[in-house]
C-alpha cells in the first residue's frame, strides 16, 4: 500500500512540493522562489516556464528528501495562486505573455469603464464577485487585446487560457502531447466567467470580456481522478486542484458552515464556510465556490481578501532594506512596546475587501523624530491584523455568525507579536493548528479523498490539532485607540489615484 500523497503548492513568491504521510504530517519539503516582474507601476507578471521549471525541480528534491520513488504516491494534488492568468500556445507550449499576477492592476481602467456602464452588479449577482482589477478575465482580456495574434490563435482553440493550476496540470500530463486543460470549481470561480449556481463557463460573460471560449479549460470537481502525472512524477495520479484559499479551508478541516480560517501570505484570506447556501454579501466580500468533493454538491464561502500583509514585510526588506530577512521583522518588533504611533496602510494596488478602492494608495502615519525601524516593523505586522479585523466585522454583519475563535495558517502565523496582537484586535481566540503548512495540506487531502487514501472528512477531522492558542489581553479603550486611528489612516489612503 502506498503510503504518501505529494502536493504542489504554487504560491505568489514560490513554488513548493510537500510529501506527506498518512497521519498528515510533512515528510519532505523543497522549494524555490521565482522572479517578480514590475514592467511599470502596477504592473506585476511571472514567468510560466520559470514557475513549472521550479515545480519539476522541487517535486524531483522532495522525492529525494524523503527517500521516496514517484512510485510510492498515491496521488498528487495541486493548490495555487488564483487569479494570475497565462495564455499559451498549445502546439508550442511556450506562453504568448508573461502571466499578469493577481495583483496587477493594469486594468484599472477597464474596470472604471465597465462599472459606468452599470455591469458592476449584474456581474457581481452572477459570479459572486466585485469588478475588480483582482480577477482574471479583465487580465484575459488585456492579453487577447496586446499581444500579437494572441485573440485569432484564442479563438481557434490554439491558445489556452488557464490560472497557474491549468497551466501546471497540462505541462505535468503532456503538455503538446495530450495535455489536460483543466480548471476546479474553486479557480474557475476566480475569473469572472463562471455562473456560480450552474457552475459552467457563462456566455454572457464571456460576451461582456471579450473571451473565446475555445480557449477557456475544462472545469472538474477539486477532488477526483484527473489524469496522470509524467517525467518527475511518471504514473502517479493528479487527483485533487484547489486554489489556495479553499485548499487552506480544506486543510484546516473546515467542512461545516459557519467555521472559518484566515491565512497569512503575501495577502491575508479570511473565509468562512456557507455550505450549499450561496450568500452574496452587502459588505465588500466574495462569494465564491469552497471546494466540491467528487460528485457531491459544491460547498460556497464569504471570503474576505487583502492584497498586502506579508508583502508589506517583504516590501520592507527589499525595496528598503531595513531588514535582512521577514524573522528581522518580529524581532525588531518585539524590542519597542507599541507601534509608537506609525500605522501603515499597505495599498499597494489599491485596497480590496471590505473597501474595493482602486483609488487607494500606501501610506504611513503617525511619523514623528521618536520612530524607529522597530516601529516600521511593529506597523507593518500590526497592519495585518487590522486588516484582518475589517474583514471579520463584515463577515460578522453579512453572514449573521460572530466567531469565537479563528484558526490561522500561513507563513506569518509564527510570528508571536503578530498572533498575540491579532487576538487583541479581535477580542477572540486565535488557534494556530500543527501543521501550518495547509493550504499544501489540503491539496493533499483533495487528492488523497479521491483515490481513497483518506475513507472521508471525518478521518480528516480526527487529525487536526491544536498547537498554539493565543487569547486577547487588551483593554476595549486601548482597543478602541487603535482602530479609531487605523480608520483614519483608511481615509488619508483613499482618493489617490483618479480612473
Amino acid at each position: 500500500m502506498k503510503s504518501y500523497i505529494g502536493a504542489i503548492d504554487q504560491g505568489t513568491t514560490s513554488t513548493r512540493f510537500i510529501v506527506f504521510d498518512r497521519a498528515g504530517r510533512i515528510v519532505a519539503t523543497a522549494q524555490k522562489e521565482h522572479a517578480q516582474h514590475t514592467p511599470k507601476p502596477g504592473w506585476l507578471e511571472h514567468d510560466p516556464s520559470e514557475i513549472i521549471r521550479n515545480v519539476r525541480e522541487t517535486a524531483a528534491e522532495a522525492l529525494i528528501r524523503a527517500n521516496i520513488r514517484a512510485a510510492d504516491l498515491a496521488a498528487i494534488g495541486i493548490t495555487n495562486q488564483r487569479e494570475t492568468t497565462v495564455l499559451w500556445d498549445r502546439r508550442t507550449g511556450s506562453a504568448l505573455h508573461r502571466a499578469i499576477v493577481w495583483q496587477d492592476t493594469r486594468v484599472d481602467a477597464a474596470v472604471s469603464a465597465l462599472a459606468r456602464a452599470g455591469h458592476a452588479e449584474p456581474v457581481r449577482a452572477r459570479t459572486g464577485l466585485p469588478l475588480a482589477s483582482y480577477f482574471s478575465a479583465l487580465k484575459l482580456q488585456w492579453i487577447l487585446d496586446n499581444v500579437p495574434d494572441a485573440r485569432a490563435k484564442a479563438e481557434n482553440g490554439d491558445a489556452l487560457f488557464g490560472t497557474i493550476d491549468s497551466w501546471i496540470a497540462w505541462n505535468l500530463t503532456g503538455a503538446t502531447d495530450g495535455g489536460l486543460h483543466v480548471t476546479d470549481v474553486t479557480n474557475a470561480s476566480r475569473t469572472q466567467l463562471l455562473d456560480l449556481r450552474t457552475l459552467t463557463w457563462c456566455p454572457e460573460l464571456l460576451s461582456l470580456f471579450e473571451v473565446p471560449a475555445a480557449c477557456l479549460p475544462t472545469i472538474t470537481a477539486s477532488s477526483a481522478m484527473l489524469g496522470t502525472a509524467q517525467l518527475e512524477l511518471e504514473g502517479v495520479a493528479l487527483a485533487g486542484m484547489l486554489g489556495d484559499q479553499q485548499a487552506a479551508l480544506v486543510g484546516q478541516v473546515c467542512f461545516a458552515p459557519g467555521e472559518a480560517k484566515n491565512t497569512y501570505g503575501t495577502g491575508n484570506f479570511l473565509l468562512l464556510n456557507t455550505g450549499a447556501d450561496i450568500k452574496l454579501s452587502g459588505s465588500g466580500l466574495i462569494t465564491t465556490v469552497a471546494y466540491r468533493f467528487g460528485d457531491a454538491p459544491a460547498a460556497y464561502a464569504l471570503e474576505g481578501s487583502i492584497a498586502n500583509t506579508g508583502a508589506l514585510i517583504q516590501w520592507l526588506r527589499d525595496n528598503l532594506g531595513i531588514i535582512q530577512t521577514a524573522q528581522d521583522a518580529d524581532t525588531l518588533a518585539q524590542t519597542v512596546a507599541d507601534n509608537g504611533g506609525v500605522y501603515i496602510v499597505p495599498a499597494f494596488s489599491g485596497l480590496y475587501a471590505p473597501h474595493w478602492r482602486a483609488d487607494a494608495r500606501g501610506v504611513i502615519t503617525g511619523l514623528t523624530r521618536y520612530a524607529t525601524k522597530a516601529h516600521l516593523c511593529r506597523a507593518a505586522l500590526e497592519a495585518a491584523a487590522y486588516q484582518t479585523h475589517d474583514v471579520a466585522a463584515a463577515m460578522t454583519v453579512d453572514s449573521g455568525i460572530t466567531p469565537t475563535t479563528l484558526r490561522v495558517d500561513g507563513g506569518m502565523v509564527r510570528s508571536e507579536p503578530l498572533m498575540q496582537f491579532q487576538s487583541d484586535i479581535l477580542n477572540i481566540d486565535v488557534v494556530r493548528p500543527t501543521i501550518t503548512e495547509t493550504t499544501a495540506l489540503g491539496a493533499a487531502y483533495a487528492a488523497g479523498l479521491a483515490v481513497g487514501f483518506w475513507s472521508g472528512t471525518d478521518a480528516l477531522r480526527a487529525q487536526w490539532q491544536a498547537d498554539r492558542t493565543w487569547q486577547p489581553n487588551m483593554s476595549p479603550q486601548i482597543r478602541d485607540k487603535h482602530l479609531d486611528r487605523w480608520r483614519k489612516a483608511i481615509a488619508r489612503s483613499l482618493d489617490w489615484e483618479s480612473s
